[in-house]
């Protein structure tokens, strides 16, 4: 279900029409839901894997950390896209989040590595979050081979990054803003990398990195092993497409704007309730086990985690006026249910890939339609169920 009538057209714009806004993005809720009931009406085949993960022809100790990880069968991403990059292709990967793409680019590169210890590979992402979440995935994946990464990003000590781009790591992982920091401090050299990743290249050009991008694509060998991965091919990300690949493979498993593991609802607000105690009656149920909220602004959701703190729920927020290390600090105790809310605000809504989010909460109504596309891609991720709640006032 695509809702182009609403999204691409009226929702998009940032408005001050409150009202008109709420109705737009009612509508296009009620929309999904009409078109998710649809399907349940009809008899759907599951997608059926060509491949398991110990068909690939990589190395036995990658085989052995993927099923550590208890991973039997590839998505559909990483069922078609791992062969491709594995046999050098570039790839144009059109894929919604949550759909396992980090996986899909990360083992074959790991044993392209492993076959060659002068790889050297480049990802680029749009937020520090997504950045520290593909080096997390990369550690795990790497263990007991002897292979080093350098997170690059924001927020975080600088002096420490060039220590470790001075170790020559195979694996440099980074945000726009610290990457070009590095370059120009003459400590990161993009020549030397022949295998390139720009993922979630759509937010990246949404939130201004288009120019950053033509730039860091200007400095990397002709020669390399481009991979590319988006949500939406807006006509800009077009420009960045014909820049970076040549004679790419396309692979696309997006189906629709929202992923059909989720659920979506409304959440109305009547004349003489506080929204407050609505939230609080909610969060008391038992199936709210692990709930993302995001709200507007940094004083707003900094507000309401210190009232819902009083009234004895384990909570914790991020927002952009945390230091990076409260950040993680924060999405670590969610990660390990020390706290089992967490309040954001759309700082958070791309990047983050946390287990078993059994809620998003729109607490403020958002934006646009792609943030609310974001936000609720928190959830019902790898085919895992989850439930998006808007609250409408």
């Amino acid at each position: 279900m695509q809702n182009r009538h609403f999204g691409r057209n009226n929702f998009q714009r940032r408005t001050n029409r409150a009202g008109q806004t709420k109705t737009e993005l009612v509508s296009a809720i009620r929309a999904i839901q009409f078109s998710q009931k649809q399907k349940d009406t009809q008899i759907r085949s599951a997608y059926i894997s060509r491949f398991r993960f110990e068909d690939f022809p990589i190395s036995a100790v990658l085989k052995k950390n993927i099923l550590d990880r208890q991973y039997h069968s590839p998505t559909p991403i990483q069922d078609q896209a791992i062969p491709a990059i594995l046999a050098g292709q570039d790839i144009i990967g059109i894929a919604n989040t949550g759909t396992g793409k980090t996986l899909a680019f990360l083992i074959p590169l790991i044993d392209k590595v492993l076959k060659n210890r002068t790889e050297k590979v480049f990802i680029i992402t749009p937020t520090r979050e997504l950045a520290l979440q593909i080096n997390q995935e990369l550690q795990f994946f790497v263990k007991g081979m002897g292979i080093h990464s350098a997170l690059c990003i924001g927020g975080m000590n600088i002096k420490r990054q060039e220590n470790e781009l001075r170790r020559n790591p195979n694996f440099v992982v980074g945000t726009p803003g610290r990457i070009k920091d590095l370059m120009q401090q003459k400590v990161l050299s993009l020549s030397q990398f022949h295998s390139v990743v720009l993922d979630e290249t759509d937010r990246m050009v949404d939130i201004g990195f288009i120019d950053d991008i033509k730039y860091f694509i200007s400095f990397l060998p002709r020669e390399r092993q481009s991979l590319f991965f988006s949500a939406t091919v807006s006509p800009k990300v077009q420009e960045i497409i014909r820049a970076f690949v040549r004679q790419a493979t396309t692979i696309s498993v997006k189906q629709q704007d929202t992923a059909e593991t989720i659920d979506h609802d409304i959440v109305k607000i009547e004349n003489g309730q506080k929204k407050i105690d609505k939230l609080h009656d909610l969060l008391i149920q038992g199936e709210f086990k692990k709930v993302l909220i995001f709200g507007r602004t940094k004083w707003g959701i900094q507000k309401l985690a210190g009232e819902l703190t009083k009234r004895g729920f384990k909570v914790g927020a991020i927002h952009g006026n945390k230091r990076q290390s409260q950040r993680l600090r924060t999405l670590e105790q969610f990660k390990r249910s020390e706290i089992n809310i967490l309040l954001a605000t759309d700082v958070a809504s791309r990047g983050l890939d946390i287990e078993d989010i059994s809620h998003v909460i729109n607490y403020d109504i958002p934006a646009t339609y792609e943030d609310y596309i974001h936000r609720i891609g928190r959830t019902g991720r790898v085919d895992k169920k989850g439930v998006a709640l808007t609250f409408i006032e």
